[in-house]
């Protein structure tokens, strides 16, 4: 079975989220080989979170099923290894 893994991240210009930062050094430390989704307008930004009904960036997606932010990040890859 093939899993799809994406993270969107904001990097907006003069800002990159560090949470953003944080998970996709936890992704790639873990092997975890995803499509990376830079939102790098507050406009991108706006709309990302509206069609997703979320509060805050990254995200990250597994095989189009929403897992979560950095925090939520680091709890799958736990379990992954559990």
């Amino acid at each position: 079975m093939t899993t799809k893994a994406e993270l969107y991240r904001m990097v907006l210009p003069g800002h990159e989220c560090p949470h953003g930062v944080r998970a996709k050094q936890m992704l790639e430390d873990a092997g975890v080989e995803h499509d990376e989704h830079i939102l790098s307008s507050r406009e991108q930004v706006d709309a990302f979170k509206m069609k997703h009904q979320v509060a805050t960036t990254p995200q990250f997606f597994i095989d189009a099923k929403r897992i979560g932010g950095s925090e939520d990040v680091a709890e799958y890859l736990a379990d992954q290894d559990a």
